[in-house]
Order: C-alpha cells, then sequence, then structure tokens
C-alpha cells in the first residue's frame, strides 16, 4: 500500500455474500477497503481526530470519512470518546484495531516491494505528501530550540508554499507564513521531493543534481542528510514496478 494515496470513486460497501466461512474473506470485508486502511495507518501514526484525518487525507470527502469511521466504529475497530470540556470527540483503537497494526505494516513493505509504480502525477498529492513530509522530519539531528522551514514547490499554481516550525520533537505544518524568521529554503519539484523522501532519490544526488535546492543556515544544508525527511519505508526497494515485465 503507497502511502502516496490515488483518488477514488467512492462505493457503499456492501456486506460479505460469498458464502465462505473463511475467516480472510471475513476479515477482508471489514478493512478491504482502500481509506479503511488509510485511516488505520493513521491511527497508528497517532491521529485521533477527524480534522486530523482530513488534513492527513485531503482526498477523502467529509461523508465518505464520516461513512468510514462509523463503520469502523460499528465493526470494532474504534470507540468514540467525548472529550471532557470540549465538543470533539476522539477516535481510539480497540484492542481489536491494534492487532491490525503488525499487517498494516507488512501491507505497506510489501506493497512497495511488490505493487509500487513509478511516480506518476495522479499519485502526487501535495496535501497528503506535506503531511507525511512534516511529520518524517528527523528533529533529533536539528540544532536545541525552534527551527523554521520554508518549502516552495516549482511548477504548482495551486498550495506552493508551505513552512515547518519544529521545536523539539514537535512539527508543526503551516500552509500560511508564520511569521517567523525562516532558517532554511526548500524549493524542489513536487516529483524530485517525493523521489527523496521514497528513497528513490538521495538527497545528496538531488541536490548535486540541482533538483532540490537549499537556501539558509549553513549547518542545515551541510547535515541535510542525516535531518531531511523520509519515509519510514524508504529502506524497502521496490522488486519490480507495476505496468513493467517482471521478469526485467
Amino acid at each position: 500500500m503507497s502511502e502516496l494515496e490515488l483518488a477514488v470513486e467512492d462505493e457503499p460497501r456492501k456486506p460479505n455474500q460469498s458464502g465462505s466461512l473463511c475467516p480472510a474473506v471475513k476479515a477482508a470485508d471489514m478493512i478491504g477497503d482502500k481509506w479503511t486502511l488509510l485511516l488505520m495507518r493513521e491511527l497508528f501514526m497517532g491521529a485521533n481526530r477527524y480534522n486530523a484525518f482530513q488534513r492527513a487525507l485531503p482526498r477523502i470527502s467529509p461523508t465518505v470519512l464520516s461513512k468510514r469511521l462509523k463503520q469502523m466504529e460499528e465493526d470494532g475497530l474504534v470507540i468514540k470518546k467525548s472529550i471532557a470540556g470540549e465538543k470533539a470527540t476522539e477516535y481510539r483503537l480497540t484492542r481489536c484495531g491494534r492487532e491490525l497494526a503488525p499487517l498494516i505494516n507488512y501491507m505497506s513493505k510489501w506493497g512497495l516491494r511488490w505493487a509500487r509504480r513509478r511516480m506518476n502525477e495522479e499519485d502526487l498529492d501535495v496535501g497528503t505528501f506535506m503531511w507525511d513530509f512534516h511529520r518524517t522530519l528527523n528533529t533529533a539531528e536539528l540544532p536545541d530550540g525552534e527551527t523554521v522551514f520554508s518549502v516552495s514547490f516549482q511548477g504548482l499554481d495551486a498550495h506552493s508554499k508551505w513552512w515547518l516550525v519544529a521545536n523539539g520533537d514537535v512539527v508543526d505544518l503551516c500552509t500560511d507564513d508564520p511569521g517567523k524568521e525562516v532558517d532554511l529554503y526548500i524549493s524542489a519539484p513536487l516529483a524530485a521531493l517525493a523521489e527523496v523522501w521514497m528513497g528513490d532519490y538521495e538527497v545528496s544526488t538531488a541536490i548535486k543534481d540541482e533538483e532540490i535546492h537549499l537556501t539558509g543556515a549553513a549547518y542545515l544544508m551541510r547535515t541535510a542528510t542525516q535531518w531531511f525527511p523520509k519515509s519510514r519505508y524508504a529502506d524497502v526497494r521496490p522488486k519490480r514496478f507495476v505496468g513493467e515485465d517482471a521478469s526485467a
């Protein structure tokens, strides 16, 4: 399962009518939907509120998101809890949901190894990408205190500028200028930055090839290979690219 998901038309989930007692079929009936899998991934990564799911998955419509969360609650994957003193609610994994963690992790690795295809425009959504990008920043390699990054995407008409504000282990993603002094400017085409994040392109090589431009604090430029965001699956190399001869 790629972390850069494609948009698909939503269809109501139909209960399994295969007549099979196979537990794998029953399990697939509960979690075999793309959006359910992506929501489970977000829950495992710490998201638990409706607006957090929306930010992480900008291509999911509010209607579909509500339906999926309700279905996941009915299936026993999550429970919905009210927050004391707030109108908001949180979604929490049940034991049933938590036990899916190894499966989701293995599916991600399997998908990258065997179901991967070369980067296409339809694979890339700048909002989804930046959400993943900002939460994989290696903050342990940054200086103490606050570090501000400005990310500009070449060739995008909309949502071409983003800001990351890192302080300790907390990284905030901003679509509007936070009004802070920027420590490092990052400029690149979306595809190039995504290739680096996915592990297909070394950041040092991308900088040398002038696909990624860094401007700002010398220390951050010098240590880019250490703090630069990368997917947790960047070390998983594809065995093939979908659409190509598998024997190649």
